[in-house]
Parts: structure tokens; C-alpha cells; sequence
């Protein structure tokens, strides 16, 4: 059975308890996080990827799969259930709404845009908050 984390049109508010008012860029480190690595993947090319695409390529990059491997490493990691991008850094921590179009595909925004305003008012799209970082 495959698992899928993707949702079609969809936004993914920030977390209620998301430390920021003002979307923020996550750092660059040494070692690359995966907010970063997600936010990168997303700026650089909004509605090119589903969910499953940025969850499987992170999890590629940060465990060193090579090229040649990813197709069936991607086969076993869905093999399984994956978190969505409800749990994504961007969304919990640094204050991008995440909307999912018709097709899947996913793009970030910044809380206090216009555009997450946007779909915040749009009757048509789906609403879903990002998972809290702290139990209540």
C-alpha cells in the first residue's frame, strides 16, 4: 500500500502557536536543516512539486541517497506513513502558510502577505492549521 502526504486544494495556516508574526528565512547552517532545505526547494520553484516530492527529497538529501537509488528508496519510504507538511518547520516555527493547488503541487507565504489573507477568505480552499510545536 502507498501513503501519501498530499492534499489538493489545501492551505496549511501557521501554527497557533508559531513564535513569529513576520514570516522569517530560515538560517543557513552548516549542516542544512530541513526548514531550509524545504524553503529552498519551494522558493526556487513554487507549484513544481507535491508534498511527497519536498518530504522524499529532504529525506534523500539528509540521508545521502544517491541518484541511482531514489526511485526505489522513495518506494519504500512511502511504504509507510510520512508526516505532511502540517508538521513542516516552515509552517510551525517560521510563518509560511503552505497552499496545495488543484494538482497537489505546493507554494509557501508569508503570514502577514496579502496572499495568505487571500486564502484565508477563500471559501473555495480547504483550511488546515499546522501541528502545535507544544502539547497544550
Amino acid at each position: 500500500m502507498k501513503h501519501t502526504t498530499n492534499y489538493t486544494n489545501t492551505f496549511i495556516e501557521v501554527a497557533d502557536d508559531c513564535p513569529v508574526s513576520q514570516a522569517e528565512v530560515p538560517s543557513e547552517k552548516k549542516i542544512k536543516t530541513l526548514a531550509e532545505l524545504q524553503y529552498k526547494q519551494i522558493m526556487k520553484h513554487p507549484y513544481r512539486y507535491t508534498s511527497d516530492d519536498i518530504i522524499f527529497e529532504c529525506y534523500a538529501l539528509k540521508n545521502d541517497i544517491p541518484e541511482s537509488e531514489r526511485q526505489q528508496a522513495r518506494i519504500q519510504f512511502f511504504s509507510k506513513g510520512q508526516p505532511c507538511l502540517r508538521c513542516s518547520p516552515l509552517s510551525k516555527r517560521y510563518g509560511f502558510g503552505i497552499h496545495h493547488n488543484e494538482e497537489g503541487k505546493v507554494a509557501i507565504f508569508p503570514v502577514e502577505s496579502k496572499e495568505y489573507q487571500k486564502f484565508l477568505n477563500d471559501s473555495t480552499i480547504k483550511k488546515t492549521k499546522a501541528m502545535r510545536s507544544k502539547k497544550i
